[in-house]
């Protein structure tokens, strides 16, 4: 039998916290979501002025690299060259940038999924969340 780590509610509590200083310190109002390697929801934090829409985009981005064990913005860049057939693909909603999976030791455990601000942002408060780890 194989083991793998599995991320704790203290785990993604320093991904949050880490996630919402980079977000604070660049006054970027977004929502931040954290899931666990099957895209379910562990934590969802919406920073005030941020657009509700955001509230739903940043699950989707989550779950969506959780799922594919990748960044979303290879979905993405599928898609905006020309493979328009991937958005058909089953249970993958949130096919734009600011998806970054959770890896540890190779194995995905998570993801973090930013919205709000432009994708490239998104991304690096994503990034400062999960490099709160240490992993």
């Amino acid at each position: 039998m194989q083991t793998k780590p599995v991320l704790s509610l203290e785990d993604v509590k320093k991904i949050a916290a880490a996630a919402e200083a980079e977000a604070k310190a660049n006054n970027w109002a977004v929502t931040i979501s954290v899931v666990d390697d099957g895209g379910n929801l562990l934590w969802l934090q919406r920073l005030d002025g941020a657009a509700p829409i955001s509230a739903s985009i940043a699950p989707a981005k989550a779950k969506t690299a959780a799922l594919g064990r990748r960044e979303t913005k290879i979905y993405e860049d599928m898609i905006n060259n020309g493979r328009y057939s991937f958005m058909t693909a089953p249970v993958l909603e949130g096919m734009l940038e600011g998806g970054v999976p959770v890896m540890v030791n190779g194995q995905c455990v998570g993801a973090v999924g930013v919205s709000g601000v432009k994708s490239s942002e998104d991304v690096q408060i994503a990034k400062a969340g999960i490099a709160a780890l240490g992993a």
